[in-house]
């Protein structure tokens, strides 16, 4: 998840009627400004905080992660807990089953001794979602949540999600090369055409009940899945993670929101200044990007097959796909040879082996159809491995 690093391009990037102005520090490799992203679980689930900083606008990978930190979680009653990296940027807890009488807060000392800590923030557990729905519109699926606080003492809400599908390659290989001098029959474990795919929420997603007498959430939209998508094509699965905000934390979120989704025109909001809650110890000035929260989460998750939607729905498979052939012996000019799809750095895969007259007097293929590796081996976008939840 990157929404805090690209709020922070919005924020000081002046948009103008003709070219956008940008500043000379976000240019400038000297500053490398903080991103800090994560929830401090105070249930029986792990806390993972990402670290990392942002680079020069203009350069490829804007982010990159914060490595060698030592990060810990404090109590207002001067309690500690560590966390350890465990991925490059990543830093995790076990489960801490936090006080929630008391206030936390994080601390963070990076590799370079400059020493960074958040405001103690309240703990806000969230309520249990009632339903994750879908409507089936035309224009794809819609997925929403369904969600209540009794005591009304929510007020705020915050969602993420990841998504999971089974999808397939284009066409079926039933050949492989050993990648030394031949091509041999795949075996069924060698099959590169049933996958899964998976990806994680990238927009703001949030809810306030506060303009309500009841604490209710009604059919808050999460995602629209196009209806040309190959997530729906087979089946689908969504986990929805729920969170409850502060009201501070809430207004950094919408801040984010609409410094994100919602420019575009001189008609659109404003960019608005970071509303963060980390503070630099070591340079009060320097600016840091992110806002701490401190709870549990609550999840659901549902499965959605192609049985369940429109039939007007026509999933796109995403690439140009095309079949060529190639002979074992190449009388064609412009043929290529079947010695040019051995290599094991080609870009194609064999698909099958056909039997074109003359036939080969060994009963072997006289030559064989092939395309591109993402047309025809699904594991370059996925795994075959079947997720231990998939039902």
């Amino acid at each position: 998840m990157k929404k805090c690093a690209i709020a922070l391009f919005i924020v000081l990037i002046a948009v103008g009627c003709k070219k956008p102005f940008i500043p000379q520090e976000i240019k400038s490799d000297v500053n490398r400004f903080l991103v800090i992203e994560g929830v401090i679980n105070s249930g029986n689930d792990s806390t993972f905080i990402k670290i990392s900083r942002t680079q020069k606008i203009d350069t490829v990978h804007n982010i990159t992660p914060e490595t060698n930190a030592t990060v810990s979680v404090e109590s207002d009653a001067n309690s500690n807990f560590k966390l350890a990296e465990t991925t490059a940027g990543t830093y995790a807890a076990p489960p801490i089953n936090l006080d929630g009488t008391h206030k936390y807060r994080l601390r963070i000392l990076t590799s370079d001794h400059k020493e960074y800590v958040s405001d103690f923030v309240t703990v806000k557990n969230a309520p249990p979602i009632d339903s994750v729905g879908f409507v089936a519109q035309p224009a794809g699926v819609q997925i929403y949540v369904n969600t209540h606080d009794a005591t009304n003492a929510t007020r705020y809400y915050h969602w993420d999600y990841f998504e999971t599908w089974q999808f397939h390659s284009k066409y079926v290989s039933t050949y492989r090369s050993n990648k030394v001098d031949s091509l041999k029959p795949r075996k069924i474990s060698e099959q590169v055409y049933d996958c899964f795919g998976n990806d994680v929420s990238s927009n703001v997603t949030i809810v306030s009940t506060t303009k309500l007498v009841q604490d209710n959430v009604y059919q808050a939209p999460i995602t629209l899945v196009p209806s040309t998508s190959e997530k729906i094509e087979t089946k689908y699965s969504i986990l929805v993670k729920q969170y409850a905000l502060t009201s501070d934390a809430y207004t950094f979120w919408e801040n984010l929101k609409n410094n994100t989704e919602k420019l575009g025109s001189i008609f659109d909001v404003l960019p608005s200044g970071n509303m963060s809650n980390f503070h630099c110890i070591t340079n009060p000035t320097e600016l840091v990007v992110g806002y701490l929260s401190v709870g549990s989460y609550t999840s659901k998750r549902i499965f959605i097959t192609a049985s369940q939607l429109l039939n007007s729905y026509s999933p796109v498979y995403p690439y140009d796909c095309q079949i060529d052939t190639a002979f074992m012996n190449p009388p064609h000019s412009g043929t290529l040879s079947i010695s040019d799809l051995i290599p094991a750095n080609t870009p194609y895969t064999v698909i099958s082996g056909l039997y074109i007259p003359p036939a080969n007097p060994f009963g072997l293929p006289t030559a064989y159809s092939y395309s591109t590796i993402l047309c025809v081996d699904c594991t370059v976008r996925g795994t075959k491995t079947q997720p231990a939840f998939w039902k």
